[in-house]
């Protein structure tokens, strides 16, 4: 700024002297010691003001003025629009303005988008870490611990493992002789409450967002037409209802689709994991109960018969 203000006064600076000097070639017009005349151009108070200098022609003092005064008048019309750009950047915020245009019903749109980012956001950091705590490697391990016959193995692989698939299997396995299959789906049924938390409050923002939206447009132009009937209020009061009408449902919008597509890709993703739960369990219980059956052929296989040849 300082340098644009130095670089402005050099230029003006330029024009005077450059505006004050005779062009070359000429001769003044009254003799040396001639009393100066007054100009007959200088007929406007402006004009009139600012004496010619000394050492210029009249005809030269008769431009110079006015050159002057064109000159001087854009730095000075121009200095209070500097002065006030600083001062209505800061005062005048748009997120504020259009906030209280809005009414007194974007304070619970704002509470509603607070919810909605605040949950959000703690689903990313949720998903992110259940991506991270993944182990395919450890759950195939299991599965092949199971399929040769070591179950002990298959439950020490899957103990203290951050896998909601490893959890659930650790859990059937250490109840695979109370009830399998009710152990599994109690597991499971944990870890997709688990997955699946808040997505009923953001289905509910992501309905309330809209109606909280079309409130505030109903409530925009009932103010709107309140103020039909005063002629002389009647343009400004109108077109602040309208304002605020439209800065309602925008904002109300403008939530639900924030929500709606986050609200989407959690729920793709707890349907995503509730099928890898129930596709892990049914291997486990397959598995499982493949080896008790071939268990019972062995015992019944080395047990003898109870029939005995009669002598």
């Amino acid at each position: 700024m300082k340098k644009l203000l130095i670089a402005n006064l050099c230029s003006v600076t330029l024009v005077l002297t450059s505006v004050g000097q005779p062009p070359p070639g000429t001769s003044p017009a009254n003799p040396a010691g001639a009393p100066p005349t007054a100009p007959a151009t200088m007929t406007s108070p402006a004009a009139a003001a600012v004496s010619p200098a000394a050492g210029m022609t009249p005809v030269t003092a008769a431009m110079s003025p006015a050159t002057t005064t064109a000159s001087v008048a854009p730095a000075v019309s121009a200095s209070p629009a500097a002065a006030a750009m600083p001062e209505s950047a800061i005062d005048k915020n748009f997120f504020v303005d259009n906030f209280q245009k809005g009414g007194p019903i974007m304070w619970p749109i704002l509470i509603v988008s607070l919810t909605a980012l605040a949950v959000v956001l703690e689903r990313i950091f949720w998903w992110l870490g259940r991506w991270i705590r993944r182990d395919p490697k450890r759950i195939e391990k299991v599965f092949t611990a199971i399929e040769v016959g070591d179950v002990a193995e298959a439950s020490r692989l899957s103990r203290e493992s951050r896998d909601p698939v490893l959890r659930m299997m650790w859990n059937g396995l250490n109840h695979q002789h109370a009830s399998l299959q009710g152990a599994l789906q109690v597991a499971a049924g944990i870890e997709i409450k688990r997955a699946g938390r808040f997505l009923v409050v953001m289905d509910t923002l992501v309905t309330l967002a809209p109606l909280l939206g079309l409130l505030g447009t109903i409530t925009g132009l009932m103010k709107s037409f309140s103020f039909l009937g005063n002629e002389e209020l009647a343009v400004q009061a109108v077109t602040g209802g309208i304002a605020e009408a439209l800065i309602a449902t925008a904002c109300g919008l403008g939530i639900a689709i924030f929500a709606l597509i986050p609200f989407n890709f959690f729920t793709s993703r707890v349907s995503n994991l509730e099928f890898e739960l129930q596709t892990a369990a049914t291997n486990l219980e397959v598995m499982l109960g493949a080896q008790n059956a071939a268990r019972e052929l062995e015992i019944s296989g080395a047990t003898p018969s109870g029939k005995g040849s009669s002598i």
